[in-house]
Order: C-alpha cells, then sequence, then structure tokens
C-alpha cells in the first residue's frame, strides 16, 4: 500500500479498532469485575448508568463512525481489489463490522436494554445480575478480541 486517500481511510481505521478495543479491554479487565463485586442493587444502577452515558457522541463518534470506515473501507477493497493487502483489509474490515459492531448489536446492547428495564433495589435484579454480568463480560471479550485483530489487520495491510 503507497498513500494517498486510501492510507488516510486504514490509518483511520486502525485508530478506532485500537480506541474501541481499548475501551473493550478496560471493561474486560476491570471495570465489570469492579461491578461485580458490588452488591447486586448498586451493581445493577451503576451500569445503567454508564449505559446511558455511553451513547453519548464521545463514544459513540468512535465506535459508529470506525463501523462506517469500516464499511467503506471493504467497499473500496473490493471495488479497486488493490495488488497488495487486500485479504487485510476485508479481514480487518469485516473482524470489526461482525465481531465488534454485529456482536454490539446483537448480544450486548439486549442485555443493556433488559438491565435498564430492571428496578435495581427489586429480587429480579439481584437475580439477574450474576448472569449478565457473566454473559455481557463474555460477549464483551469477543468484542475486544476482534477490535484488537481489527487493527493489527489494518496494521498490516499498511507494511
Amino acid at each position: 500500500m503507497s498513500d494517498g486517500p486510501y492510507v488516510v481511510l486504514v490509518v483511520l481505521g486502525v485508530l478506532g479498532t485500537g480506541l474501541t478495543a481499548g475501551v473493550f479491554c478496560a471493561f474486560s479487565t476491570f471495570v465489570m469485575r469492579g461491578l461485580a463485586a458490588l452488591p447486586p442493587a448498586q451493581g445493577v444502577a451503576a451500569m445503567n448508568a454508564i449505559n446511558r452515558t455511553a451513547v453519548r457522541p464521545a463514544f459513540m463518534s468512535v465506535f459508529l463512525g470506525t463501523a462506517v470506515l469500516a464499511a467503506v473501507t471493504a467497499v473500496v477493497t473490493l471495488v479497486l481489489w488493490p495488488k497488495e493487502a487486500a485479504v487485510e483489509l476485508l479481514l480487518g474490515s469485516g473482524l470489526y463490522l461482525v465481531g465488534s459492531f454485529g456482536v454490539t448489536a446483537a448480544a450486548n446492547v439486549p442485555r443493556n436494554a433488559a438491565l435498564l428495564r430492571l428496578e435495581p433495589d427489586s429480587a429480579e435484579a439481584a437475580g439477574r445480575w450474576p448472569a449478565y454480568v457473566r454473559e455481557w463480560t463474555a460477549w464483551n471479550h469477543v468484542r475486544a478480541v476482534a477490535s484488537a485483530a481489527a487493527a493489527v489487520a489494518y496494521v498490516l495491510a499498511l507494511v
């Protein structure tokens, strides 16, 4: 891969996928463990507050912007099919679109929506909290690994 707007697109993809991987890694390695250590009512309330705050421009512009970049990168790659790095570019785009964005939409967001419907102090919330933490974190691991792998694939496309 040489230079020009294509390289800028890929560099932005590296940054977006890397930033997203970092956020997901932080959640998997210490945020969810900290929340799980709280009494269920406090953990549910804290996670609900985090989920409400996450859908603000600071995070969403990176998360959704990277999905748009990944889709554009995949389309441009399929149309132009560069002699170098086509496989890496398609792999990076696919990993992010399916493993990060897709998993978020299919696994994490529905769990977040269900948690938001619970009253934090209720017996139902206390009963569901351990499974929520376990399942949400498992899917978050997938998102973290997929985002990091997408970043690596995009970096490999640049070398």
